[in-house]
């Protein structure tokens, strides 16, 4: 059975990691290399938005279906949904998007599985002290 309040901690603490992330990955180490928003406080509530979503939907996986609650088993579970996630992402990106390369999509892959797993090892370690 999923404790809520687990579940919300986790997924809410994960998905802030996930936009500190973010903001690491895409805002600072490969600014350059992928194309920026305009900056205001919109922007950055609506991606904290979507980065708090993603922590609670890899927390609900975590707490309700797979009882992972070790950093170790989130990081590798986490690698696991961002290789999904990326490949899904990414391939509508490069449909969609007429800015994107084949060279930004693989990069954006290994960056996402990278921080996903990172989020998933910071969801399960938090799980695993509040059970």
């Amino acid at each position: 059975m999923m404790k809520t309040k687990t579940f919300l901690i986790s997924g809410i603490v994960g998905g802030v990691a996930n936009w500190l992330l973010g903001w690491l990955f895409y805002g600072i180490l490969f600014a350059s290399f992928f194309p920026q928003p305009e900056e205001s406080a919109n922007t950055m509530i609506l991606i904290l938005l979507g980065c708090v979503t993603y922590g609670l939907f890899i927390s609900f996986i975590y707490n309700k279906w797979a009882q992972i609650s070790t950093a170790a088993s989130g990081a590798k579970a986490g690698a696991v949904i961002g290789i999904f996630t990326a490949l899904y992402y990414g391939f509508f990106g490069l449909a969609m998007n007429t800015e994107m390369t084949y060279e930004m999509f693989a990069v954006d892959i290994v960056i996402t599985i990278v921080m996903t797993a990172i989020t998933g090892a910071v969801i399960a370690a938090i799980s695993g002290k509040l059970n």
